[in-house]
């Protein structure tokens, strides 16, 4: 056993085990061994092997990100943020994903990318929601990252013929051989010897699944104690389509066939029916996850490049539903999500009281903790896991530091970042990330968009170019 200690912090995020809630605490130590905390405040007095300075830091806990695509997501960087279909509603989920997604073999160095980028803001669990792809489970092993293997598998794909409508190839055995597949790579993450890999159930969406391979998923997540999270609310086109099928939401439809649970989170859960885009006639939908003891994984910025918002985050809470945090797409940065979600929160509820920063930051934290049915992670406290990061309070970007977590969320974000430890290790050394090179990964990824904006022409329905369906910015001269 090896005993690091982090003295004087100038600042801690500590858990308050009476009280259930993150509190300050000023000027102490932080202590783990090997994976667990086993002291936080005041001077340690016991033995320590390693000892690190904490002056002019802030020690809080890691932030985990509840839903997020690091595999294909990073492949679209500098194309995704302005590309959208206004005849589906404002969203490239049918469309923009075949059109730019890469090859097998190339996947793993999107979700190394992602994995860098998900570190350096403080993300010290990852929820992956993946297709499978080879050499998955040894990439974010390597990462040093915790993740949650959350292997996609469908009844039916999404496409589009002709770009206003919407349509489901249906596979012949419903998703059931895909659904096998994933057991099998659950299982091996949570055998891997890392001991930081985790298994989370994950059929792809409600629109695209039958109701037996959901009843399927839910049980294998019960049974193996496992969470389990599902699309639902994602987009406009999913709502129209699940309301035509059923003449009921997406939510009253699961809760009909007794598939909501405290297991279960909601991806997106935006276009429920309360959301003014729907003038649908119920308001039952924010009740049914609250009831059910539903958790919510909230990502705010790649539905606010779109001009969609959830109605609204503080709406949620106050009904009662755990919200938890995800980056879902590019970018990977869990500090700029925060932000985002507290901005558009108050937007769209119309006061800036909707949510408070504690509030976005317990969903960063602790809420994204529920979600995965665990209590030792997104706190520092004795026994929780030794996920943790160190901020610098004394970097200009920082400064003037009244509010420690205002100064970082609000305006520093992952530039103040220093040294991220997971299990104890650590993970990211002077803003550094010290398990992959960050820089020969981009530069991967920067060749295989190359490769992949060549292929747009023989992949889109009306045979464009990347340049017609993604225009740059400025005009080439």
């Amino acid at each position: 056993m090896s005993t690091t200690c982090i003295r004087n912090a100038a600042w801690i995020v500590s858990w308050d085990l009476a009280e259930q809630q993150h509190v300050y605490l000023r000027d102490g130590d932080v202590a783990f061994d090997d994976d667990r905390v086993i002291h936080v405040g005041g001077h340690y007095t016991g033995a320590v092997d390693e000892q690190l300075d904490g002056v002019g830091m802030m020690v809080m806990p890691g932030l985990i990100n509840a839903h997020n695509h690091p595999s294909g997501m990073p492949f679209y960087k500098s194309i995704r943020e302005e590309l959208a279909n206004p005849k589906l509603y404002f969203t490239a989920l049918y469309d923009g994903w075949r059109l730019f997604t890469p090859e097998p073999e190339d996947l793993k160095w999107g979700a190394m990318y992602a994995y860098c980028e998900m570190l350096l803001s403080g993300a010290t669990t990852c929820v992956d929601m993946s297709f499978p792809y080879a050499d998955w489970i040894d990439t974010i092993a390597q990462s040093g990252i915790r993740g949650y293997v959350a292997p996609l598998y469908q009844s039916a794909a999404w496409y589009s013929a002709t770009g206003h409508d919407l349509s489901y190839d249906w596979s012949d055995d419903n998703g059931s051989a895909a659904f096998e597949q994933a057991q099998v790579l659950m299982d091996t993450a949570e055998q891997h010897p890392c001991g930081t890999l985790h298994a989370m159930v994950s059929p792809m969406a409600a629109d695209n699944c039958t109701e037996s391979l959901l009843q399927g998923a839910l049980s294998l997540a019960h049974t193996r104690g496992r969470p389990m999270q599902l699309h639902a609310g994602e987009s406009m086109m999913e709502f129209l389509e699940m309301t035509r099928r059923n003449g009921m939401t997406q939510l009253q439809w699961l809760a009909r066939h007794e598939l909501l649970h405290p297991c279960l989170t909601i991806g997106h859960g935006i276009f429920l029916d309360h959301h003014s885009w729907l003038h649908w006639h119920t308001r039952k939908d924010i009740g049914l996850l609250a009831e059910h003891g539903c958790t919510v994984s909230h990502c705010p910025t790649p539905f606010s490049r779109y001009g969609i918002t959830l109605e609204n985050f503080g709406r949620y809470l106050d009904a009662g539903v755990n919200m938890a945090i995800g980056t879902d797409c590019h970018p990977h940065n869990m500090l700029e999500e925060m932000r985002t979600a507290a901005v558009m929160a108050r937007v769209s509820g119309e006061a800036m009281d909707t949510v408070t920063t504690t509030q976005i930051f317990e969903a960063a934290t602790v809420g994204g903790a529920r979600a995965l049915l665990r209590d030792d992670l997104g706190r520092l406290c004795p026994g929780a896991k030794a996920d943790l990061v160190m901020v610098s309070v004394s970097d200009a970007v920082m400064r003037p530091v009244y509010d420690p977590l205002r100064a970082l969320i609000y305006t520093a974000a992952d530039r103040a970042v220093r040294h991220v430890f997971v299990d104890g290790k650590q993970v990211v050394a002077d803003g550094v990330v010290t398990t992959m090179d960050f820089e020969d990964v981009s530069a991967r990824v920067e060749e295989i968009q190359q490769r992949v904006l060549g292929k747009v022409p023989s992949r889109d329905y009306a045979n464009r170019s990347a340049q017609d369906v993604a225009p740059l910015t400025l005009p080439m001269k």
